[in-house]
């Protein structure tokens, strides 16, 4: 079965309209002339999991609440667009140079070249490795008063869009221990400045007045950090909440229809197969757990149709892919399990995921499976799964969040050296596959590259395509300018207002 065709198409026709103002930067109707504006009240679906650090999972719940921004932002091609950086020049294959625009610090400081080297490469001294720096070793030094000199190990013909990162926002000296720790209150540049964290509950933000952009509509935000997905839906209908990220497909329809807003996204939810330990280690069990999903159920049935069956690890909304998809290299022939026992693994914080599982567990276990399913929080689970304890995992990741490079989630999910690969794969034909796709500069050539490291990929059965996701937003009547992003990288920015 297929997702309601009309319903797919309107969010794939909506989405570039959707999110031609994304990007975080300022224009000449996103200042407030009074300095007033009432504050916005928002529920986010991810607590933070790391004391805020841009490092990892908090990076983009930064960047979706306006605190954070780096050199370069994505615009609604997905093409690097300026932010603190307001141009750049290759000068040869490993170096650029960016020229800053004039910008400050919300501590006081001014945004200065020299400041910005340390910041990057404080993210470049990072433990773990930010996800966009992956495979990649840059210096970076201060280049006159207002020009950053970036030099690579290694020619990286996207580098302006992997500083379009979450995870490689600038920050001031002030937010650098010596811990190594990263810390963005008070220390970032966007629109709005974090002023109070209650733990992994609440967080206060007031505006930025120096804003480079122009001073934001609102004059703060309440943020709530909200893990149950019926109780963000629920607030928001009674007018606790002016915002409410990712919705529940159970609970849109209790919305009003003013209320929500559904956008193709660059997500897919994938099953994880652990390649690097435990029965699935066998790649012919692997390959039985790939034949006994069916992906159309979830899609029509788990989604209500707001998603596509799994095709790939890039879904329908990176438009150029399906064309380019390749047939998956090697794939083992299906074994034939035999009660052996796989633990499984999601969290709630999407409140799909659990059900989604649970629908792959009985598949799993129609097969021959024995599979013993656990839900956390997130925050409680991603270093085990980081560490390779559960046999399988279900995740939602976006594929273009963290660089807007379609090669990035390759080298960070699926290669020996990733920062993010849950999968545990470590192949030397994928890796081979993987660097030379980061290694082709062509735009044509390095979207047929990513599409053969994907067939190398889906040829291990690392990782099984479930669906590709459209996102649910809930936004309160009386709320403008939210900023509906199918890279899920903003949420609030300096228009958004009630």
């Amino acid at each position: 079965m297929r997702p309601r065709p009309s319903r797919l198409l309107r969010a794939l026709l909506l989405a570039p309209l959707l999110t031609g103002c994304f990007a975080s930067g300022g224009g000449t109707d996103a200042a407030s002339d009074d300095g007033g504006g009432s504050r916005l009240r928002v529920a986010l679906a991810f607590p933070p999991a790391e004391n805020l650090s841009p490092y990892g999972a908090d990076a983009t719940l930064l960047s979706r609440l306006g605190v954070t921004e780096g050199l370069t932002s994505l615009d609604a091609n997905g093409s690097a667009a300026p932010a603190l950086a307001e141009s750049w020049r290759r000068k040869n294959d490993r170096t650029w140079e960016f020229t800053l625009r004039e910008a400050a610090f919300q501590d006081g400081t001014d945004v200065t070249p020299a400041a910005v080297a340390a910041s990057l490469t404080h993210a470049t001294e990072a433990e773990p490795a930010p996800a966009a720096l992956s495979g990649v070793t840059l210096t970076a030094e201060a280049d006159g008063s207002r020009g950053v000199e970036i030099t690579t190990a290694e020619p990286d013909p996207v580098l302006p869009l992997r500083l379009s990162s979450p995870s490689l926002a600038i920050l001031s000296a002030k937010a650098y221990g010596k811990d190594g720790k990263a810390d963005p209150v008070g220390t970032a540049t966007g629109p709005f400045e974090i002023t109070e964290v209650n733990g992994a509950t609440s967080a206060t933000l007031d505006r930025f007045d120096a804003y480079w952009g122009g001073r934001a509509q609102a004059s703060g935000i309440d943020a709530r950090f909200i893990a149950d997905g019926t109780a963000r839906a629920n607030a928001l209908r009674t007018g606790e909440l002016d915002i409410a990220e990712a919705v529940p497909v159970a609970q849109a329809a209790t919305l009003d229809k003013a209320e929500r807003r559904d956008t193709a996204t660059t997500r897919t939810t994938s099953l994880l197969l652990n390649t690097g330990s435990g029965p699935l280690k066998d790649p012919r069990l692997r390959a039985a757990a790939r034949a006994a999903v069916d992906t159309s159920v979830l899609a029509e049935d788990v989604h209500e149709g707001y998603a596509d069956p799994g095709a790939g690890i890039y879904g329908p909304a990176v438009t150029w892919a399906e064309g380019k998809r390749k047939e998956p290299v090697g794939r083992a022939g299906a074994g034939t399990p035999d009660g052996e026992t796989i633990t499984l693994a999601t969290y709630d914080n999407r409140p799909e995921l659990p059900e989604v599982a649970q629908v792959v567990k009985e598949q799993l276990e129609k097969a021959g499976f024995s599979v013993q399913l656990e839900v956390r929080e997130y925050s409680r689970l991603e270093s085990d799964a980081l560490d390779g304890k559960f046999d399988a995992f279900v995740l939602a990741r976006n594929t273009l969040v963290d660089t807007g490079d379609p090669v990035a989630i390759l080298a960070s999910d699926y290669s020996c050296d990733g920062g993010y690969n849950i999968a545990q794969l470590c192949d030397q034909d994928v890796d081979r596959a993987v660097a030379k796709a980061e290694a082709t500069a062509d735009t044509d050539e390095r979207q047929d590259a990513a599409m053969a490291a994907e067939a190398e990929i889906l040829g291990s059965d690392a990782v099984v395509p479930l669906v590709h996701q459209q996102i649910i937003t809930g936004v309160g009547t009386s709320v403008k300018g939210v900023l509906l992003d199918p890279y899920e990288r903003t949420l609030v920015g300096t228009g958004t207002r009630r």
